[in-house]
């Protein structure tokens, strides 16, 4: 991963990230001058075939001179390939570093910030937004910093043939650039908005894409089409506009070439008149008057890709500039099997205010204690507050007050990592990844070793599964290719291969047929031998498994105690709700 420091402005995205290549950058500048020399020197060297074919020299002389104006000339396109290669390679290992700074920087936001933007609009971002960012740094460099050195090399070539050649065109010149600058912020600030539109429209587009499902089964296409049209719909003014001020950036050049093509007609004839330069000396003046355009329309292209790239760029820096609400501590949770303690917690989603009592709070004055190497069963109703238990418990939200402890240890003081690291989740949606199964079970940890893969593929009983991929633990798994079982167990694996002191058990065998469900059952028994485990039960016949539960209800704790106890009391909450089997969700 690249350790260059989040980037807040153009300028400090180009030193972080273009400014670490400077043998790559030295050498794409030197050919940059190199080749914008040999394009000032061409109208020279034609100048000095005219003079000489009026002076009536020898032919030999003449086709030596084409000979040297042909070689300048391919020289110089060899010189601008190279230096076109060199600089996109430089653009894209800058980009690449970008991009990748970008996503970690995403990943390692809170989920406060990931609830209030869907997946498409940080894709655009990260992607989108960056691959604009390529063209900035690829344009900067090589078009529009080699075009300006051209037009000043032009201009002083100009002047060194009259002065007052010279300051009519640098005038003229430098009136274009002022009117080009002018709107151009304009029109930047056009871009960044049709930016902002294109990251909704492609936000909703994820959203859609990953709602098909339910949208094909509740007859909802209609009503997502419309949504995605009133996003175009949306979005076309937008891009209207910053279309329209780009090419208003046209309209000022194509004035300024026309107005400079006319004042070196005019000076050519009047000078030649009155002798103060010859045919070639005319010659001249047009020539460089003519290869003024060039660069400078190359620069009016620039300048409008420029703007968009700019605008991308101060959506990159808006998104660096997020930080993460959970300050990294320092800590380490000890080894062995872990205990748990809420200490008088309350919390709400969205709580600004540590000491917010408002409806949004999901849990108040919550404290109870789990011993190091028993386990907790929790349940309630949906809302009750038994999610949030286990997010608290991964820090990823902080407690608005009172304190969550594993281990004895603040989580509020623990290294991110080491809590993490020693807290395993067994949850009933299962993640599984289009790679390998050895990539699915590690996680593309690199490290981990394939003997103890298979020391746990034993366990969980799934070596005659393996035996039967074609390529063993090398055999690419898709979410399509495993049953809900095989991906349960897979879970499950992955909490054996990091050894954790506390398993979090989201219900993992609550969608599985009655075969699985043992298979799973025996598992879950190995796994939790010598751990600390809290057991978050849709299913009242999972708590049988656990040594005390809780009962939550509105966020906060209507009844706790050992589970067996509860159960054999008839009038507990726990017991009425098994008698009556009902299913809590």
């Amino acid at each position: 991963m690249s350790t260059a420091r989040p980037p807040m402005t153009a300028g400090s995205l180009l030193r972080a990230y273009v400014g670490s290549q400077p043998a790559a950058v030295a050498v794409m500048a030197g050919l940059l001058v190199f080749s914008i020399g040999l394009e000032i020197a061409e109208p020279r060297i034609a100048a000095h075939f005219i003079e000489s074919v009026q002076l009536g020299r020898a032919e030999s002389t003449l086709v030596g001179i084409a000979g040297v104006f042909l070689a300048v000339a391919v020289t110089r396109q060899a010189a601008r390939i190279v230096s076109a290669y060199a600089s996109e390679r430089v653009s894209w290992t800058a980009t690449n570093a970008a991009r990748e700074d970008l996503t970690a920087h995403v990943l390692s936001l809170d989920l406060t910030f990931h609830e209030s933007r869907p997946p498409g609009e940080l894709i655009e971002r990260i992607d989108g937004d960056v691959n604009q960012v390529a063209e900035f740094f690829s344009s900067l460099i090589l078009h529009i910093a080699g075009n300006v050195l051209l037009v000043l090399g032009i201009l002083i070539a100009l002047a060194t043939l009259d002065w007052r050649v010279g300051l009519t065109f640098t005038a003229v010149t430098i009136l274009s650039y002022l009117a080009l600058s002018r709107i151009a912020g304009i029109a930047g600030l056009k871009w960044e908005d049709d930016r902002e539109q294109s990251a909704r429209f492609f936000g909703y587009v994820g959203e859609a894409t990953l709602a098909t499902e339910d949208l094909r089964s509740s007859g909802a296409t209609g009503y997502a089409m419309a949504r995605f049209h009133r996003h175009l719909r949306a979005w076309l003014p937008v891009k209207v506009r910053a279309e329209g001020w780009g090419s208003a950036i046209w309209v000022v050049l194509s004035i300024a070439f026309t107005a400079g093509t006319a004042i070196a007609f005019g000076y050519g004839g009047v000078f030649y008149r009155d002798g103060v330069v010859s045919l070639a000396g005319v010659y001249l003046i047009v020539a460089y008057a003519a290869m003024l355009n060039t660069p400078m329309e190359v620069l009016r292209h620039q300048v409008q890709t420029l703007q968009q790239a700019m605008a991308a760029t101060r959506r990159i820096a808006e998104l660096f500039a997020h930080r993460s609400s959970l300050a990294d501590g320092t800590a380490t949770i000890p080894s062995g099997p872990l205990s748990v303690r809420f200490d008088q917690v309350s919390f709400g989603y969205g709580q600004e205010d540590p000491g917010d009592e408002s409806e949004s709070m999901v849990m108040r004055e919550v404290s109870f204690d789990v011993p190091a190497g028993t386990t907790l069963g929790l349940v309630g109703r949906t809302g009750a507050g038994k999610t949030t238990i286990a997010s608290l418990l991964f820090r990823l939200y902080d407690a608005g007050r009172g304190q969550v402890l594993v281990g004895g240890v603040d989580v509020r003081e623990a290294a991110l990592a080491s809590l993490r690291s020693r807290i395993g989740f067994v949850p009933q949606d299962v993640q599984i990844f289009d790679a390998t199964l050895r990539e699915n079970l590690t996680f593309f940890d690199e490290r981990a070793d394939d003997r103890r893969l298979l020391e746990i593929l034993d366990v969980l009983e799934l070596r005659p599964w393996l035996e039967g991929l074609p390529d063993g633990l090398s055999s690419r798994i898709s979410p399509g290719t495993l049953s809900a079982g095989q991906a349960q167990l897979i879970a499950l694996a992955r909490v054996f291969l990091t050894d954790p002191g506390l398993v979090v058990l989201d219900e993992p065998s609550s969608r599985l047929d009655p075969v699985t469900e043992a298979q799973v059952e025996r598992a879950l028994d190995r796994m939790l031998a010598g751990r600390t485990a809290i057991v978050i039960a849709h299913r009242l016949d999972t708590i049988r498994r656990t040594d005390q539960v809780i009962v939550l209800d509105t966020g906060a704790i209507a009844e706790r105690g050992a589970t067996a106890g509860l159960l054999a009391d008839p009038g507990s909450r726990l017991a009425r709700l098994y008698q009556v089997g009902k299913v809590l969700t």
